[in-house]
């Protein structure tokens, strides 16, 4: 009686003994976050403006993610002038080996500070960029990006800053099967 019983439990649970684990690599998406140094040309004065950028990507599937964006650039004839920017929006990419070229097309909030603070005023803007990430490390990537932004409703005329920004990242999780 007992062996029977044994010979049961044996047989029956042997399918599990042969199921899979869940695959322990998968997960939510890829996140990076980056810094980078920015020149402008900020589309109201014929001077470049120069600063700084952050920026945060959250890729949740093959291709695509959102990206979060700041600019901080100013003026570099010291009368405290400087456009600053946050922006969000979507980032198609595609992986070649270490190099991740992409594109994105952005909405946020542009903030302009008129020559020794005369006036500070913020516009809806759109912007578009184009750029690649090259992969130096798993953990670490080397940017160069292009952007082109569109101010809405700007008092003096329109505005459209031109942006080139250089930058690296810290690439969280290493490699990754999203990218």
């Amino acid at each position: 009686m007992i062996g029977r019983l044994a010979l049961s439990f044996l047989l029956g649970g042997t399918t599990a003994l042969l199921a899979q684990a869940a695959p322990t690599a998968s997960r939510a998406g890829d996140l990076q976050i980056g810094i980078g140094y920015t020149l402008a040309s900020p589309g109201y004065f014929p001077q470049h403006f120069q600063g700084g950028a952050a920026n945060a990507d959250f890729d949740f599937r093959p291709h695509l993610g959102i990206e979060a964006e700041f600019h901080q650039v100013n003026s570099p004839s010291g009368n405290q002038s400087y456009e600053r920017t946050y922006e969000i929006g979507a980032r198609y990419f595609r992986t070649y080996g270490p190099l991740v070229p992409y594109v994105k097309g952005m909405i946020g909030r542009g903030i302009f500070n008129y020559p020794f603070g005369q006036a500070n005023f913020a516009y809806t803007m759109y912007a578009a960029a184009a750029g690649a990430d090259l992969k130096v490390r798993p953990w670490l990537n080397v940017r160069g990006e292009y952007e082109f932004q569109k101010w809405s409703g700007f008092t003096n005329g329109s505005i459209d800053p031109k942006l080139v920004t250089i930058g690296v990242a810290y690439h969280f999780g290493g490699t990754s099967s999203l990218r």
